[in-house]
């Protein structure tokens, strides 16, 4: 077990901190009060203060903690403090005989220090007594420029110290929990359900999560050994946060914990019932003026309860488990039981019956499995379910029961978006056969590799089979999903061919034998059958993804925007928050191959966010692939670097291959835009020939124009050499276009082969391109021809011809947004001689301004850090040319070398 080295989560509070103490350091005093509940980070922050103060040798720190059994002794605070500043005139004993006024204190403070910086640190003062309170906001109110005194107080709340600057400590997010929790286990020791129990009870409590994670032996941390329930370790931490309101009337505590009970039905975050708590109140005998001081006014529960219309909510998240802990067994029973009796009868009454319950309750239990059924959302049913198994009894188990419902909770919490919570109840269902495996599969390929997935599923399917043949054929499906993302043909047909016919569901037929077929070269009657799963009508969110799925392969683009649209709506109304991030990465990902690039990005950003809400990852990488391929249409290099960056890091260790595909064609098509045709064919050249690393075999294809391109602008390929790498790889396509329907399909493929064509055909076949674009529309893809064309013109000095597509270009360019691709087409047309404004950065068209247009190009190529070699194949000009240019380009501006100039123009490193 390692104990903590750095403070995470807190990295505002640690600025306001070296603020404070920069301020005090140029003699400048001044105050901080830092409040937060127990477990929170507060005496951590101190010390690293008086570290820090001390580290800068600026001049002395007294540090103190408030004592509880000293809170109601007179100046007993302000008597710690002067003890620990050493000899004081007088002496400390003074203090607690004849007091300390305020401004006596603020003078003796003032002495401290010697005239030199001092830093008073208070932790706990809401423990001081009132007086000693009292004279330290005094005197803390009061050090501002030059006093060389700061004072900084950390406390439960700002009781005493109103005024004062205050930072609120909130709970870690999850990235910083998961951080701390990664130091004191070690990486690689915490199973994912031990880890997820650890955060889920702790609740971004620093000092929670550090307690649980130091009860627990390494073998329950690696998850070898089952963790106790509750987990221990926590009762100090909870036990200071019920002391918050422990001073409180009895009548009012009483209130607090029939709240914390009510919450139990509740969905989480949602409250209590206000009216609920009313009557419960009354039924315990809590005067109505109690309850209406506690449910109207936040000091009549201490800041522990907020009301928020008909809700009420705990101020801290760990107040109402608190609270809880804190009663005795058969007082909380007592509190569910005489909430179950003023709830109709359903999910709420007997959730708060379980809750109640000694012990197994077969009728209960059945009756819970009975309530955990549509339309309850299906966080309800994961929880209903949960309390059924809990209450099975002990005989029932020997026929698997207890088992089956902790599987039937699994499966509800991951459609709710909890695979944590729905890993930990598959540890407790066991080796259930058949459904645990199958929730297993399903949490796999979430977030683990998609291999395992796939293997994992078709053994959920195998015994599955006998017995639940619907369960068996959704798990065959999910092996087939699995193999799609791994990039296996083979595995994909074997799993979708092995889904069983089924004449009731004529959509997923079609489905299947259409796919096949066409994924065995029988096109024509693979499109028919798909034609059939897009006109089916279905409304099931599956079906629905399924025919996006079926648009995509015809290459019917707006019927899979369509399709997406309606799969997006079915899984929002169907409340499976699991199935929102593959229901946007759907959508988003059809947005984009039909051109549009906003709309994609938008719903690639929502869907990005639910995955990391629902822990999907594997879905996270594959809508980072789709945010990179925007990105490299409308923001650049950095931005699509960044995302699929993300993505390859997700997509590697679980082997996406489609992810893996798409991310390194954005990257290709970003150097594309950039001017880096080298760099974009030596990425795209394994994904599209024979290897070990070619691409997925549905996508590789979408990025063969681009090779194309990059490969014949690099001189990497040889016009009208069919055994060439590239000359082939434009075969394929052909081949391709003839099994897709995607109208941008046949422009592509005329670019192409204008790219290859011999200098008397290439004309005509970009003439060929552009027709079948105007048919198709499309603004970037027919930009790109025209950028492409009006290049080819120009190189071959037809400048005056250039213009026109070279114009087009840009405004296309400019009309979808693509800003990096426009920065080409304005460089290409400043070349063939029309004046175009410079785009770029601001601050960088001033010194371009001085330059002639192939000057200019010049310069901004050398900034981005190319050779003269490459900058002379980059722009077909020769080496001597580029020489020439780059001599006049420094005495323009009056630089001296290459790093002057990339410093320039905005493009230092």
């Amino acid at each position: 077990m390692h104990s903590p080295l750095r403070l995470y989560g807190r990295s505002g509070a640690l600025a306001a901190l070296d603020t404070l103490l920069t301020r005090l350091c140029h003699g400048d005093g001044g105050a901080l009060v830092l409040t937060a509940p127990p477990g929170s980070g507060r005496t951590a922050l101190l010390v690293h203060a008086v570290a820090a103060h001390r580290d800068r040798g600026a001049g002395p720190a007294l540090h103190v903690v408030g004592a509880p059994d000293e809170r109601w002794v007179p100046y007993s605070g302000l008597h710690a403090l002067l003890c620990a500043a050493g000899p004081v005139p007088g002496g400390p004993e003074r203090v607690l005989r004849d007091g300390l006024p305020p401004a006596a204190f603020l003078a003796v403070l003032r002495r401290l220090g010697g005239g030199r910086p001092l830093l008073v640190c208070v932790d706990d003062a809401h423990l001081w007594d009132p007086d000693s309170r009292a004279a330290l906001a005094f005197a803390a109110r009061r050090l501002g420029p030059g006093s060389r005194v700061a004072v900084l107080i950390a406390a439960g709340d700002e009781a005493g110290f109103a005024g004062l600057p205050a930072l609120r400590l909130g709970p870690l997010d999850d990235d910083a929990a998961s951080a701390l929790l990664d130091r004191l286990t070690g990486a690689d020791r915490a199973g994912p359900v031990v880890r997820g129990a650890l955060l889920r009870e702790a609740a971004g409590n620093p000092g929670l999560l550090t307690a649980l994670t130091a009860h627990l032996t390494p073998a329950q941390l690696a998850g070898r050994a089952p963790l106790p329930h509750p987990l221990p370790g926590g009762d100090d931490i909870l036990a200071a946060h019920a002391d918050r309101v422990g001073h409180l009337p009895a009548a009012t505590r009483t209130l607090l914990l029939i709240t914390a009970a009510a919450h139990a039905h509740e969905p989480e975050g949602a409250g209590a019932d206000l009216a609920l708590v009313r009557r419960a109140a009354a039924s315990a005998a809590v005067p109505p003026a109690a309850s209406d001081l506690a449910l109207h006014t936040p000091g009549g529960t201490a800041g522990a309860l907020r009301r928020a219309g008909d809700r009420v909510h705990f101020g801290e998240p760990l107040m109402r488990q608190a609270l809880l802990h804190r009663a005795s067994p058969d007082r909380r029973r007592a509190v569910h039981d005489l909430l179950a009796g003023l709830l109709a009868p359903g999910y709420a009454a007997l959730i708060q019956r379980a809750c109640a319950s000694p012990g197994p309750d077969a009728p209960l239990a059945a009756g819970l499995e009975a309530a955990a059924a549509p339309p309850r959302p299906h966080a309800d049913r994961a929880t209903a379910l949960g309390h059924a198994a809990a209450l099975t009894p002990d005989e029932a188990d020997g026929t698997g029961l207890r088992a089956a419902r902790h599987a039937a909770a699994a499966e509800q919490y991951r459609l709710a978006g909890e695979p944590g919570r729905a890993r930990a109840a598959l540890a407790r269902a066991g080796a259930a056969p058949g459904p645990a495996h199958h929730v297993r599969g399903l949490l796999t390929l979430a977030d683990g590799p998609a291999p395992d997935a796939h293997e994992a599923l078709l053994t959920a399917a195998a015994l599955l089979a006998p017995h639940d043949p619907a369960r068996a054929r959704d798990a065959l499906l999910g092996a087939a999903e699995a193999a799609w993302a791994a990039g296996d043909a083979l595995g994909y047909l074997d799993a979708l061919t092995r889904v069983p016919a089924d004449a009731a569901d004529g959509e997923l037929g079609h489905y299947r034998d259409g796919v096949c077929a066409v994924l065995r070269g029988r096109i024509g009657a693979g499109h028919v059958l798909l034609r059939r799963c897009l006109d089916s009508g279905a409304r099931d969110p599956g079906a629905l993804l399924r025919a996006g799925a079926a648009g995509l392969v015809l290459g019917d683009l707006e019927a899979a925007c369509r399709a997406g649209t309606r799969a997006l709506a079915a899984v929002c109304a169907s409340g499976a928050d699991a199935l929102l991030p593959q229901a946007l990465e759907h959508l988003a990902y059809a947005e984009l191959r039909a051109g549009r690039h906003a709309r994609a990005r938008a719903h690639a950003l929502d869907g990005l966010r639910a995955a990391r809400r629902t822990g999907r990852p594997n879905a996270a990488a594959h809508l980072h692939a789709v945010l990179a391929l925007a990105a490299s249409v409308e923001s650049g290099t950095r931005e699509c670097a960044a995302h699929a960056g993300a993505a390859l890091a997700g997509a590697a260790p679980h082997g996406l291959v489609q992810a893996e595909t798409l991310a390194t064609w954005a990257l290709a098509r970003a150097d594309l835009a950039a001017g880096r045709p080298a760099e974009a064919a030596a990425r795209l050249d394994p994904l599209v020939r024979p290897g070990p690393r070619r691409g997925h075999f549905a996508t590789r294809m979408l990025a063969v124009p681009c090779y194309v391109e990059a490969s014949v602008l690099a001189g990497r390929a040889v016009r009208g050499g069919g055994a060439e790498p590239v000359a082939e790889a434009v075969a394929e396509f052909a081949v391709w276009a003839t099994r897709t329907t995607d109208p941008q399909v046949p422009a592509q493929l005329a670019r192409c082969r204008a790219l290859l064509a011999p200098v008397s055909e290439a004309a005509g076949r970009y003439g060929e391109a552009l027709a079948h674009h105007d048919r198709a529309g499309g603004d970037f893809e027919q930009a790109r021809t025209r950028l492409l064309f009006g290049s080819w013109l120009r190189r071959r000095r037809r400048t005056r011809e250039a213009r026109e597509p070279l114009r087009d270009a840009l405004v296309g360019f400019e009309r979808c947004g693509a800003a990096a691709w426009a920065a080409r087409a304005s460089g290409e047309l400043r070349a063939a001689g029309e004046a175009v404004e410079a785009p770029g950065p601001s601050g960088t068209a001033a010194p371009l301004a001085a330059l002639t247009p192939q000057q200019a190009r010049i310069a901004r190529c050398v900034a981005e850090g190319a050779t003269n070699r490459e900058v002379a194949r980059r722009l077909s000009v020769s080496t001597r040319t580029v020489d020439h240019h780059l001599r006049n380009v420094f005495a323009a501006l009056g630089v001296r070398s290459r790093t002057e100039l990339a410093g320039l123009l905005g493009n230092g490193r």
